[in-house]
């Protein structure tokens, strides 16, 4: 590892870029060289983890690169930390800044100042429909695999099962579980932050309330089940949306994490998917599901974001660089641990951090 207090001695005033490295999550193909279609959003992260002192690790999830997401730049500034740099997890390449503060040393406030430049991601359905084999692209065979908050046999291959009897191909046995999602879950407001996932608990108590990473979680776990590689993608909204107001976010977008999902078909790539934010919508507009413009909304929400969100990273249940050896559920919010214990990343006012959007 390279020795980074000379590279804060190189970039103390602020401005010392970091250029995106090639390394890429699995599966995800670099950026094309298309500008048609193109916004660019400037992202400004700043930390202050609520401790006078080290010894303190800090995580804060970057962007990554792919077919509808290209990152232009990466500042970053954290003076008083003894080690820091742009990280990558081992198995899905998920990128992250981390920074470490040694006992004794003050805890300064770390900036990270990211622009990034999107465009609305939709999978070739038409294409898809066509493809029939259930033979999975051996490049996304990871996504395949339970985790241990994503189990895949017992309650969850059962019901999978159940959801995609008589149906064939892989688009058609992703619709099927798709749509099981949108009919059975619901929105639950009461759920802190995104929610963790546990797709077993909600099976085995019948509770399929939940927010986006309960939600978009069930759906991975059920497609794995049904032979389907899928996974979530975190991340975070970053402008307004033109569907609905509860799907968008602008300006101090602190508290506007989210998580979608996507399987894949072998021969047509990733289809993008977020059943969540069809019962967001339900839940925060005040409409039924059978309302017309949430019947819309829930069609184009399978093969198609609006990408007025930007993506962190694919990972689940992985181990964070120089953090503790147990799985870590995902990385979404800025995590901390002071002492051994972590700081409650998913309250901005606990943590102390502002995150800002502004579209450029």
């Amino acid at each position: 590892m390279m020795d980074r207090r000379t590279f804060f001695t190189a970039t103390a005033a602020f401005g010392g870029a970091c250029a995106v490295g090639a390394l890429m999550p699995k599966g995800i193909a670099a950026a094309p060289a298309a500008t048609s279609g193109w916004r660019r959003f400037k992202i400004d992260v700043e930390a202050a983890p609520v401790t006078a002192s080290g010894p303190l690790k800090m995580w804060l999830p970057l962007p990554t690169q792919t077919s509808y997401q290209r990152v232009r730049s990466i500042r970053w500034t954290s003076e008083s930390a003894a080690d820091a740099g742009q990280f990558y997890d081992a198995v899905y390449g998920a990128p992250m800044l981390y920074a470490e503060w040694t006992a004794g040393k003050p805890v300064n406030p770390t900036r990270v100042v990211y622009e990034v430049e999107t465009r609305d991601h939709a999978a070739d359905l038409a294409l898809a429909a066509k493809q029939r084999s259930m033979t999975p692209d051996p490049s996304v065979a990871l996504f395949l695999k339970a985790t241990p908050h994503m189990p895949i046999d017992g309650i969850v291959q059962k019901t999978a099962e159940k959801i995609v009897a008589g149906k064939n191909t892989p688009l058609e046995k992703g619709r099927a579980i798709y749509e099981w999602i949108v009919d059975n879950t619901f929105r639950d407001a009461e759920v802190k932050g995104c929610g963790v996932g546990d797709i077993r608990f909600m099976l085995e108590s019948g509770n399929l309330g939940g927010k986006c990473a309960d939600l978009n979680a069930l759906f991975v776990g059920l497609a794995r089940a049904a032979g389907l590689p899928a996974r979530e993608v975190y991340g975070i909204r970053a402008a307004k949306s033109r569907q609905f107001k509860s799907i968008g976010a602008s300006d101090n977008i602190s508290k506007a994490q989210h998580c979608r999902a996507e399987f894949h078909v072998a021969g047509a790539g990733w289809v993008p998917i977020d059943p969540a934010d069809v019962r967001k919508a339900v839940l925060e507009e005040k409409l039924p599901v059978d309302h017309p413009d949430i019947v819309a909304l829930r069609g184009r929400l399978f093969g198609w974001w609006e990408m007025n969100w930007i993506a962190y990273n694919d990972a689940r249940d992985f181990e964070l660089p120089n953090g503790p050896k147990d799985p870590f559920n995902f990385l979404m919010y800025p995590e901390a641990s002071h002492r051994g214990e972590w700081l409650d990343g998913i309250d901005p006012q606990a943590f102390k951090y502002k995150i800002t959007s502004t579209e450029v």
